[in-house]
């Protein structure tokens, strides 16, 4: 069973600084449909201004995944944590008992576009933690490849949560297909490009709430970058 969440159905919210859309309810917006699909609370896809950013913010008891699609993202925590993520790079942290950030545009001429990603932690008042890789496109090529799992499991980032994060980059006619077990479910968001999943058409921003299936298959329409969630 399949369910369209709309690129154009999301919430969006503009501060001059940051023009963001929501895909579940955040901040301002609010609709008692879309309070997030089982662990996976946010999914905001951002674009911040050169020069411009968060300031100092605090977090607890949430699994924050950042995703940069294009542009250098600044991020400095309380942990000690001073890192610049850019393209292919996603960084997870674990807010656990407490933890406090600011991220900024780095460039002072470019803007920086990402997904910012929260998931709901499988415990409770854990020890702050903080981790970064890079994929690249390459590694990610014409393939399911796995970037966050409970237990860093291939040389994904590993987090507190029970839900597995793959990203797969899709040439018109290229295909991935993923299992799912028993009393799994997936949502998958385009980042970028067209893709045809089980038939549905979806687009840049678009959402598949996907239930009651043994598998997915995606097929690449135009240039797709796809984010797979596989959760409880």
């Amino acid at each position: 069973m399949q369910t369209l969440r709309a690129a154009q159905d999301r919430g969006h919210a503009n501060h001059g600084w940051l023009d963001s859309q929501h895909t579940f309810s955040f901040g301002s917006y609010y609709d008692p449909q879309q309070l997030g699909f089982s662990n996976l609370r946010v999914i905001n896809e951002d674009r911040v201004s050169p020069d411009m950013g968060f300031e100092t913010h605090g977090h607890n008891d949430m699994e924050i995944i950042s995703y940069v699609l294009d542009g250098a993202l600044e991020h400095i925590d309380s942990m000690g944590n001073g890192s610049v993520i850019v393209s292919g790079d996603v960084q997870r942290m674990s807010a656990g008992t407490g933890v406090t950030h600011s991220e900024y545009n780095h460039s002072q001429t470019e803007p920086v576009h990402f997904l910012q990603i929260w998931l709901e932690p499988n415990q409770l008042g854990v020890e702050p933690g903080y981790e970064q890789k890079h994929f690249s496109a390459e590694s990610r090529q014409g393939k399911m490849t796995l970037l966050v799992s409970p237990d860093g499991r291939d040389d994904s980032l590993s987090s507190y949560q029970d839900g597995f994060l793959y990203s797969a980059i899709l040439n018109a006619g290229e295909t991935v297909t993923h299992q799912l077990d028993t009393n799994r479910k997936a949502y998958i968001h385009v980042a970028r490009g067209e893709a045809d999943i089980d038939g549905c058409l979806v687009k840049t921003g678009d959402g598949l709430k996907i239930q009651l299936q043994e598998s997915v298959s995606i097929k690449g329409k135009n240039s797709a970058e796809i984010l797979l969630f596989d959760l409880p």
